[in-house]
């Protein structure tokens, strides 16, 4: 076998692999979320990467759009079709390793995605800070707020990323407090 042919049945394996992975999420993924999975089940350089997925892209089988401020992707109708038409071109022995891996990894990745915070600069003494908490793909806390110095902008970030778990339920409690029950 040449090493075009070579190239090119990996090539067709890997967008496959991709179309699979994406499948299997049946939702939205954050590209860096798809790279660590892919990566792991099959050596890929980065740019590489982003190649296939481009192809995908400008060929409407993989979606792209932007999501509480991040990119995602989605598996389109389409990419649903062809893979499931070229599905037979991904090696078992693969597909059998994406399977184990993607158990592993997804939940990882969605335990790391669950809990997010950033800060982003307004000017050189305002920080706006977001935290927040998503569970299946859905926010179900957010929260936002500014500050005056990049120090007390990262201490907030870090601390939310740390402690979110029980800074929610706290949060949560002074919301629901009521005074008026504490004069009876």
């Amino acid at each position: 076998m040449s090493s075009d042919s070579n190239n090119t049945t990996n090539l067709a394996e890997n967008k496959v692999l991709i179309l699979y992975i994406l499948n299997l999420i049946n939702g939205d993924c954050k590209q860096d979320d798809l790279f660590k999975i892919i990566t792991t089940i099959n050596d890929v350089n980065y740019f590489y990467f982003k190649q296939i997925l481009t192809d995908l892209i400008d060929s409407k089988l993989v979606g792209t759009y932007t999501k509480d401020n991040d990119d995602v992707i989605k598996i389109t109708s389409e990419g649903k079709n062809a893979y499931m038409l070229t599905k037979d071109v991904l090696p078992g022995l693969l597909k059998l390793k994406a399977d184990s891996i993607f158990e592993k990894e997804f939940h990882t990745i969605e335990n790391e995605s669950s809990v997010t915070a950033e800060f982003i600069p307004k000017s050189e003494n305002d920080y706006m800070i977001k935290c927040k908490i998503i569970e299946n793909n859905e926010t179900i806390f957010e929260v936002k707020t500014f500050v005056g110095s990049r120090d007390r902008a990262k201490r907030i970030v870090d601390n939310w990323n740390i402690n979110a778990t029980t800074l929610y339920p706290q949060i949560l409690n002074m919301l629901l407090h009521d005074e008026k029950e504490d004069l009876k």
